[in-house]
């Protein structure tokens, strides 16, 4: 699998790991290769709408992350869209936007990771 693939992979499943907790429903059920419940198909939508906003993937890297076409991907955009009409929603739809891209690039937060530790003064016996 290619970097690309990988990283990918990851931002879909952050994706999936935010709206799942937003929308109070168990992250392994929109894992699932089939639909499943509307809410499970709903919160599935939404995790690929923030993956396509937030990580600015396209809607072919949304599907292929998610393990669905591109066209699915871009169905799922229209609808979380369309539902951007009610208020609270579209703030929520903010706010978990604005949590996904604050968050550093995994190179960024393994490296400062690293280099923490590296600096970091060694303690003999200090257990851990």
């Amino acid at each position: 699998m290619t970097e690309r693939k990988q990283a990918d992979r990851a931002r879909a499943q952050l994706a999936r790991q935010i709206a799942a907790y937003s929308l109070a429903l168990p992250v392994e059920e929109l894992d699932g290769p089939t639909r499943g419940g509307a809410d499970i198909a709903f919160a599935r939508q939404v995790a690929m709408y923030l993956a396509h906003i937030a990580f600015e993937m396209s809607l072919a890297r949304v599907g292929e992350a998610f393990g669905r076409d591109r066209s699915t991907a871009a169905h799922a955009c229209h609808i979380v869209e369309d539902r951007r009409d009610d208020r609270a929603f579209d703030t929520l739809m903010d706010e978990l936007e604005a949590a996904l891209r604050a968050l550093p690039p995994p190179e960024t937060a393994i490296e400062a990771c690293y280099a923490s530790a590296l600096a970091a003064p060694q303690r003999a016996g200090a257990g851990w």
